[in-house]
């Protein structure tokens, strides 16, 4: 149990700072993602520290909970898979349209201001989620609650020139999701307030997907020859649809381990409301616990040689149930799995079919992350 009070927490904290969180779970784990799942509000609720409240502050005062709740019944009809098809169009649209301002004609993809105006701030924020929550001068966790107001206030800006262009016809109702949250209100007739949309907009999946097929040529082959198959099948000017996304099997096994391997949220807490039991461990009432993605992916039982990237892990039937989740499970799975799984398949598809890349070293390279482009010849 670790020290009084303090406990294991400064082994934990450690653990994440070396960049291995999932090693202070492996030493200590008991396997049980589906128990967790098929418990939820039966034996454990979701919990939050104080601090994440503190660097994700809510204009509502309520708390974490009660804010993913709102949000997911909010989104829950504009992210059913039958709503996202109709998306799909406007996704491949706007994927052409970035591109084109930002790829084409270029030798190197950056973005110097928004790097210097987003990059520190960004890094603070995700390194204080880790930190111990004292909030004083020069701490970790006060540079994090500052950089939050930080990037807040950039994700408003967007936020209220999107209202704009709502009132002057400029951007559509039903445009992507920000649009959505603007317009809908909740069961008391109440709109969210800019503030608390920008809370919830704060992608890593696309970023590592860059990563990995820089680094791995013969995965990066695999990939552009689907999606060549799949270009060569469509008229010019033809927009991707559901079906095209439905043959890029290729290409979602690669996002996929890519996934495993740079799980988006590598792990939640959990707290117990009631006293259990579980592979020999006691549960009291009110004990924390912390569940990990992270661990589950790289566990050597379910995926052998878990360091190594192979895709044909997901073919098939792909992993058993309960070992790949990193949208989470149960009821509080991520509502937005298939719009992101949409969103990944169309950048994918548009990133190959432009030319091959090289990208600087991760996980934080010195100037951003630029990406030095090779167009394909033809």
């Amino acid at each position: 149990m670790g020290w009084p009070l303090v406990g294991e927490s400064l082994h934990f904290l450690w653990a994440g700072w070396k960049g291995h969180p999932e090693k202070f779970v492996l030493d200590r784990m008991a396997y049980g993602n589906k128990f967790l799942f098929s418990n939820e509000n039966k034996l454990v609720r979701v919990w939050f520290p104080s601090g994440i409240d503190r660097i994700f502050p809510s204009s509502t005062r309520s708390s974490s909970e009660k804010e993913g709740i709102k949000l997911r019944r909010m989104l829950n009809n504009f992210l059913k898979t039958e709503a996202l098809r109709r998306y799909i169009g406007k996704m491949d649209h706007m994927a052409q349209l970035h591109f084109a301002e930002g790829w084409e004609n270029k030798t190197q993809v950056v973005d110097p201001q928004q790097v210097d105006r987003l990059s520190k701030p960004f890094n603070l924020l995700a390194s204080s989620l880790f930190a111990i929550p004292i909030d004083l001068p020069g701490t970790p966790f006060n540079k994090g609650i500052k950089a939050s107001k930080i990037v807040r206030q950039e994700l408003v800006s967007i936020i209220k020139q999107r209202t704009i262009d709502l009132a002057d016809g400029k951007a559509s109702p039903t445009q992507d999701i920000l649009s959505h949250m603007l317009l809908t209100c909740n069961e008391n007739g109440k709109f969210m307030q800019e503030f608390d949309i920008a809370d919830k907009i704060l992608g890593v999946a696309c970023t590592f997907i860059v990563k990995y097929l820089a680094e791995l040529p013969h995965i990066y082959d695999g990939v552009y020859n689907e999606q060549m198959d799949i270009l060569k099948s469509k008229a010019p000017g033809d927009s991707l649809n559901w079906e095209d996304l439905q043959k890029m099997k290729y290409s979602w096994n690669v996002a996929c381990e890519v996934m495993r391997l740079a799980t988006p949220v590598t792990g939640t807490f959990r707290e117990a409301i009631a006293d259990f039991s579980y592979k020999g461990y006691s549960i009291p009432k009110g004990f924390k616990l912390y569940w990990s993605a992270t661990a589950t992916h790289k566990n050597p039982e379910i995926f052998p040689e878990p360091e190594k990237f192979d895709p044909s892990r997901f073919q098939g039937a792909g992993p058993a149930p309960y070992t790949f989740v990193p949208f989470g499970g149960g009821p509080r799975m991520c509502p937005g799995q298939e719009y992101a799984r949409f969103e990944i398949l169309v950048f994918m598809h548009h990133l190959v079919k432009r030319g091959k890349f090289v990208v600087d070293p991760m996980p934080i390279p010195a100037k951003g992350v630029p990406i030095c482009l090779f167009p394909h010849q033809n």
